[in-house]
């Protein structure tokens, strides 16, 4: 405050130098001015010398990327976007909207397929492709997101596939946030985190049946120190390929039994969940759903199960098969960038038939350059199918978040 007032009687002085002649009669009145105003500013207590005025400068792009360069990120369990402090944009003067961040970011990975009796072939996949931006409005409190989805590979139009999350969200009420638009339900744990938040190259099996896809809807998210939950209405419609199919409920449930423990590190972190889908999309359908998991330091472990009666998944149609299985996973940080993986992933595609279920056995490292703003992944994965042959996986993944 002090500066500002400082520079506001300095711009004055100048004024009053610059129209002398007009504004006084004689020399001995502008040095009486000038008079008044030293002890004006001295009576604020601020010092006139110029060398004591200084002016602090916004850092210059190279200097923002040195930044970058130098950032030391440890936290993997939020999307980190590396230029956040060079493309967030704030406005002063709109009424409506307090900053915009635009931002893009890129999972793709390189697979070698190793089809038993001896066939080898590799493909490149995108797992994830996006750019979008994230706003907050001059509230505070509410917030919304526009995030279009890049990825040429697709069955569906363009249209179709142009959106992956269109909403605007608001936390104004204590311990919850209200979220309105189109966006992934809350049913199961793995199927709703974003797919940079995967700790493999792909979700588990249950995963990308069951879920992982957005729908129209408004979902209320609390979060307290022993519970947190998810529930939400939805048109059961995916992709935009009907104004209507149906209404849609998902609700999920989970306890923190340790969560009141000051002491959390010594403890760890035990979380226990389980929820419900149940929808109608030319036919009822419903998927419910059970987990468990415990952070203790560097390590964790997790399991989660499902059973469908019918489910509106990822691939955009319903189904009315019964299915089923289950995943779990175990991780440890060997360092705040390395991580070493393991997974066994079970799926009962129909349970009509017997000896059709699919096994994967993967093994994985990722390696954290920036966080999960630049991640290099290595996958090993160990397909065994009941009624097809079984095959061999190594996948090499890249993740950037800009």
């Amino acid at each position: 405050m002090k500066k500002f007032l400082l520079l506001i009687f300095a711009l004055f002085f100048a004024l009053q130098i610059s129209f002398a002649s007009e504004s006084f009669n004689s020399p001995d009145e502008v040095t009486l001015e000038m008079e008044t105003i030293h002890n004006e500013l001295e009576t604020l207590g601020i010092e006139t010398a110029p060398e004591n005025i200084e002016i602090q400068q916004e850092k210059t792009l190279r200097e923002k990327l040195q930044d970058i360069y130098n950032l030391q990120i440890t936290e993997t369990d939020t999307n980190n976007f590396l230029l956040t402090d060079i493309l967030t944009k704030h406005f002063e003067n709109n009424r409506v909207i307090e900053s915009i961040h635009p931002f893009a970011g890129y999972n793709g990975s390189l697979i070698f397929n190793f089809n038993e009796p001896d066939t080898f072939k590799t493909n490149y996949g995108f797992n994830a492709l996006n750019a979008g931006f994230d706003g907050k409005f001059k509230d505070g409190n509410s917030d919304f997101r526009i995030l279009f989805s890049l990825s040429p590979l697709s069955s569906r139009n363009m249209l179709r596939n142009a959106f992956s999350d269109v909403y605007v969200g608001t936390n104004r009420i204590p311990n919850h946030r209200i979220q309105v638009g189109y966006q992934r339900p809350g049913n199961g744990i793995e199927s709703k985190i974003s797919a940079y938040q995967i700790p493999f190259t792909y979700r588990s099996q249950i995963s990308r049946n069951f879920g992982t896809v957005r729908k129209v809807g408004a979902r209320m998210i609390g979060d307290y120190s022993l519970v947190d939950y998810d529930i939400g209405i939805y048109n059961s419609d995916t992709y935009f390929k009907s104004y209507f199919s149906g209404m849609e409920f998902d609700g999920w449930l989970n306890f923190k039994p340790l969560g009141k423990i000051k002491q959390k590190d010594k403890y760890g972190k035990l979380k226990l969940g389980g929820g419900i889908q149940h929808g109608h999309k030319d036919i009822n359908y419903t998927v419910t759903g059970l987990y468990a998991s415990y952070e203790y330091k560097k390590f964790l472990a997790n399991i989660e199960w499902a059973n469908a009666n019918g489910y509106n998944g990822f691939s955009g149609r319903v189904s009315d098969k019964h299915a089923g299985g289950f995943y779990t996973t175990l991780k440890y940080k060997i360092t705040p960038k390395l991580e070493i993986l393991a997974r066994y992933d079970e799926f009962d595609p129909d349970k009509k038939f017997k000896h059709n279920n699919k096994r994967e056995y993967s093994a994985g490292i990722n390696y954290y350059i920036k966080g999960p703003g630049l991640r290099l992944i290595l996958n090993y994965v160990f397909c065994q199918n009941d009624s097809t042959k079984d095959s061999h996986k190594i996948i090499l993944g890249t993740q950037i978040l800009l």
